[in-house]
């Protein structure tokens, strides 16, 4: 069984010969590749020979075509500062006011001087070159995400509060943006698209209901329509989510190390969902000897009693981690 094969067998639900290996590789990736991450997350070529490079050195299911959550942003008009050896971000915020939302203009998706035809780039590449050996995610940032990376976090979390109204036409305007985005992805041969939305761990289970959920649902279902699949990809600690993230109606869903992977299991096996996770990268990985890491991963494939589980850290694999040790958790599955 090829390692895509393996892993849209267990994405939906079909018996697969083991556990898929998916880990989210963007610093170590890169670091492997012997390029500096600002090389990484602006040259689309560099990032799918990187995530490329990885797949033929270690035995894993899934690459993804992610380095940063500023794409839309610089496509938007932000200015962009590219550390040497840090993910990008916006050197100030683009919207603080509705003067400054009422200011911006919808891009295009293809321009091919934009941030996020490079990425577009970067899903083709990598879904041209992997073929069948591991499937070759896109990735976009959703519109709650987005609107914290335009308005900056804590700014945005006020906005909620202060101007709802506001916030809703900000997110409003940004989905049809991420779903342009994604569907380029799709079209550009990415079989399925993994969607951060880190921010939305943050706010409340209500507010996240009002101001995360429908929104991730808009884009999941554009996604669907397009004949792609989605993964929802939300760092922190959900715990408090989990009973309302399977509304949606995402296809995979990342589960981070601050949750209980038996109490995910159990939402997301009862709606007949895919999840991944949830090794610490830090205690679990960068801290880890092989064997103890090993220990870990084979602790969580247990935890997962047997559902449609794949084998992940919680969130990115810090680039520090030794080859033998991220190499011990791939083989955990064996």
């Amino acid at each position: 069984m090829t390692g895509k094969e393996r892993f849209f067998n267990v994405l939906s639900n079909r018996p697969a010969d083991r556990v898929p290996v998916f880990p989210l590789l963007m610093s170590f990736a890169a670091k492997r590749y012997g390029i500096s991450y600002a090389v990484f997350a602006s040259d689309g070529q560099a990032l799918a020979e990187a995530q490329l490079n990885i797949a033929d050195k270690f035995p894993i299911d899934a690459i993804t075509a992610c380095s940063d959550a500023f794409r839309i942003s610089a496509d938007l008009g932000g200015d962009i500062v590219f550390p040497e050896d840090k993910p990008p971000h916006l050197s100030a915020p683009l919207v603080r006011d509705e003067s400054d939302f009422n200011r911006l203009k919808k891009p295009d998706a293809a321009n091919p001087k934009g941030r996020m035809a490079d990425r577009v780039r970067s899903a083709g590449e990598m879904a041209r070159h992997a073929g069948d050996r591991c499937a070759a995610l896109g990735w976009v940032d959703l519109p709650f995400a987005e609107s914290c990376s335009l308005c900056g976090v804590s700014e945005f979390m006020m906005m909620l509060y202060d101007q709802p109204e506001l916030a809703h036409k900000i997110l409003g305007f940004l989905t049809e943006i991420v779903i342009e985005f994604a569907v380029a992805q799709i079209e550009a041969g990415a079989p399925m698209i993994g969607a951060g939305d880190a921010a939305a761990s943050l706010i409340s289970p209500e507010l996240y209901r009002e101001f995360a959920l429908p929104y991730e649902k808009q884009v999941a279902d554009a996604v669907h329509k397009a004949g792609g699949f989605i993964k929802l990809h939300i760092c922190g600690n959900t715990s408090a989510h989990l009973p309302y993230m399977p509304e949606s109606g995402c296809d995979l869903f990342n589960v981070d190390h601050m949750v209980e992977l038996a109490e995910a299991a159990e939402v997301y096996g009862n709606a007949g969902k895919a999840f991944k996770g949830n090794i610490n990268p830090v205690a679990d990985m960068l801290h880890a000897t092989p064997e103890q890491c090993a220990a870990k991963a084979r602790a969580c494939i247990e935890a997962a009693k047997g559902r449609a589980y794949m084998l992940s850290p919680g969130c990115e694999v810090p680039a520090e981690v030794s080859d033998e040790t991220f190499m011990a958790f791939c083989r955990a599955v064996n």
